[in-house]
């Protein structure tokens, strides 16, 4: 009867996520895989931790079946043992934490911490291991509460799934505790909460930054993903680009999403014509497009945000550099075919950059998977103003996949203190404060325009200037005010 109730605890787990955010599920569901694996023996808790990762991925990660779907002919047989395969796989992650938690043999408060440290410990490799895949990752159960979310401009978002776990396994302690012991954990548990929520309220109550006074404009072309590739139709999808770029309203950036445009835009002239003659004289257009390089190692192709002015010719370019396995690559001892279509594998980008566009605050790049990694989004040495998010969703329909997507995004401008920008082909394409606040936003399925003023940047957040290395100072914080709950403070009094 355990490794059921493990398996729906991790798939209620999902439902305190985006887009659903029903926030008791994560204290229920951590609280219940706590005192599943608590005494446990290590076989008995791997077996209990990677049924909880089966019921929480192949739950939360069910939409990715749709891409499948885009060329069912070919790839349609291939949806149910994916997700299979890939939750599978993800679930070794939570199993760790469970197997490591219960060779600790530790109990009380200092249990609850030392099985928060395991699960956040397992969930930072599966942000790492193999290029890593941080999608849903624990503390996005808070992304969608604007006080909640802004502790992560201090720990991150890996910190802030420490910080949840902690309270649920706490919770789970006075439960089964009685006495001095129940009294303790939940007045860590409450002091936790109540820190958090202050450091949200205070993050919130600063006086925000002045305005930037740059009017942008992002273009929602909504063209379904069968028809994006058509050779056909590439004229009709520039078309609609340009007409919805050359509406009425003052605007200084214009802004397209991941491969707006089918083709190689930097070797078409007479498109980039075209896009000089519809950009205004000061006006600068941030356009997805790919891009390919003949040098001494051959052709190599990349999945580009070009920048162009009214001048014509691209004045920046970023390649994307985190890219996606079995979409843009695939490893080469695989015989498994892209799921996009293009001469070749691309190529990785060298890594973050910030851009410089005339008359307008720097710019980093993330192309669509990229936001969903913290601290890996903006370039260290030289720090942006905001961050524009190019992507394209299409391949997921409207399906919980791009609202989690836009929830990562929401997560990296908190972390970073950094205005997000999103531009979505299908959305949803959003403007995001450096609080992660949605200060507007245009839907699924719609083809349209967003008008808004870029949002202005904090100042650097203590997350942006160290990234995880806040971590370890968190949890030894953690295992400090766990031992004095659990009579370290008395003991240590008595032997004074």
């Amino acid at each position: 009867m355990a490794f059921p109730l493990a398996c729906a605890a991790g798939a209620a787990a999902v439902l305190a996520l985006p887009p659903l955010s029903v926030l008791p599920a994560a204290p229920l569901a951590y609280s219940a895989l706590f005192l599943l694996v608590a005494g446990a023996r290590p076989r008995r808790g791997l077996a209990l931790g990677y049924a909880f990762g089966l019921g929480y991925f192949a739950f939360g990660l069910s939409w990715i079946a749709e891409s499948f779907a885009v060329d069912a002919e070919r790839f349609g047989w291939m949806a149910v043992p994916a997700v299979s395969g890939l939750s599978a796989l993800l679930a070794l992650f939570p199993a760790l934490a469970c197997t490591a938690f219960t060779r600790l043999k530790a109990g009380g408060a200092m249990g609850a911490v030392a099985f928060a440290t395991c699960w956040t410990a397992a969930e930072w490799l599966r942000g790492h291991v193999l290029t890593g895949f941080p999608w849903n990752l624990t503390g996005y159960a808070l992304a969608e509460f604007d006080l909640l979310r802004q502790p992560a401009a201090w720990v991150g978002s890996y910190g802030l799934g420490f910080v949840l776990v902690l309270v649920s396994a706490l919770a789970a302690v006075a439960l089964r505790a009685d006495g001095r012991r129940r009294t303790g954990a939940f007045a860590l548990a409450g002091l936790i909460c109540i820190a958090s929520a202050g450091a949200g309220w205070l993050r919130l109550a600063a006086p925000p930054p002045d305005g930037t006074d740059v009017r942008l404009r992002i273009a929602q072309g909504n063209v379904a993903q069968t028809e994006k590739w058509r050779p056909g139709l590439r004229e009709a999808i520039f078309a609609r680009y340009l007409r919805l770029s050359a509406a009425p309203g003052a605007v200084d950036l214009l802004l397209w999403p991941e491969t707006a445009f089918p083709g190689y835009l930097g070797e078409d002239a007479a498109a980039v014509d075209r896009i000089a003659e519809m950009l205004g004289p000061r006006q600068v257009l941030l356009a997805g497009a790919p891009d390919r390089v003949a040098d001494g190692q051959g052709v190599r192709y990349f999945n580009a945000v070009q920048a162009y002015g009214a001048g014509g010719g691209p004045i920046a370019d970023y390649a994307k550099h985190h890219l996606v396995p079995f979409g843009e690559y695939v490893p080469r001892w695989l015989p498994v075919a892209r799921l996009v279509e293009t001469p070749g594998d691309f190529a990785p980008g060298p890594g973050p950059r910030t851009l410089a566009l005339p008359g307008l605050p720097l710019v980093g790049v993330a192309i669509c998977y990229e936001i969903v990694f913290p601290g890996h989004v903006a370039d260290k040495a030289i720090r942006p103003d905001w961050i524009f998010n190019a992507t394209n969703d299409a391949w997921f329909g409207t399906s919980i996949g791009p609202r989690q997507h836009l929830a990562s995004a929401r997560m990296r401008a908190a972390e970073e203190g950094l205005p997000v920008v999103r531009a979505a082909n299908t959305g949803i394409s959003a403007v995001i404060d450096a609080e992660g606040r949605i200060l507007a936003r245009l839907g699924m399925e719609r083809t349209g325009i967003l008008d808004a003023e870029l949002p202005a940047a904090r100042p650097a957040t203590l997350y942006a200037r160290l990234g995880d290395l806040v971590l370890p100072p968190l949890v030894l914080a953690a295992l400090l005010s766990a031992w004095l709950t659990d009579g370290g403070a008395a003991r240590l009094w008595r032997r004074i």
